[in-house]
């Protein structure tokens, strides 16, 4: 069977981020379990905010990047905080920009480089409710605007302060099992679909 890619995302580039900790724990149990992992730095892409207007004067190298490793990957993986109950501008300013470069050097339009690909949401947040009034706006998002396959499974970590040890380890077994089921269904879901198109 072809190893499943996949992208890992924090929505969040803080120092000591709890999502980007979040991240990392569902990026080693993608690994652990044969998957072949990207993480991404959104704030390395150096993006402005968009402007029809910075646009017209040349596409960011960092769109475009971003727009190739959603064409070269078949999964995401996203670990993004809320704010004021809403995913991050960061987050939807990359993925925004991600849209916009055209066909071009073998690769498709950026949109059709997000289209199809397979997504699993989780969130951390110092709060009770662990980030999880952004999830559903984040999901409607990649469904309806980019066209992404996000699996049912979903997991906020609520207390995020107090869950991680020293090594960025979550520490109680129930919340790496809430993990590990969203990155099992995203793995399952992606490698069914690759499986179906071979």
């Amino acid at each position: 069977m072809n190893t499943v890619k996949v992208l890992v995302i924090a929505g969040s580039a803080r120092s000591g981020s709890f999502n980007h900790q979040l991240a990392g724990v569902a990026a080693q149990q993608a690994q652990q379990a044969g998957a072949m992992v990207t993480a991404v730095d959104l704030r390395a892409l150096e993006l402005p905010i968009y402007d029809a207007d910075l646009e017209a004067r040349g596409m960011p190298d960092g769109a475009r990047e971003l727009r190739r490793l959603f064409a070269d990957h078949d999964a995401l993986l996203l670990a993004s905080p809320e704010y004021n109950g809403f995913p991050t501008p960061l987050l939807i300013n990359a993925l925004d920009w991600a849209t916009r470069p055209v066909a071009e050097d073998g690769l498709p339009a950026g949109i059709h480089a997000m289209t199809g690909t397979v997504a699993g949401l989780l969130s951390a947040s110092p709060g009770a409710f662990g980030g999880l009034r952004s999830l559903l706006l984040t999901r409607q998002f990649l469904q309806m605007n980019l066209g992404m396959l996000v699996v049912p499974e979903q997991f906020g970590l609520g207390q995020a302060d107090k869950a991680f040890d020293a090594a960025g380890a979550l520490i109680d077994p129930k919340a790496q099992a809430a993990v590990a089921r969203v990155v099992t269904a995203v793995l399952k879901t992606a490698a069914a679909l690759k499986a179906a198109a071979d």
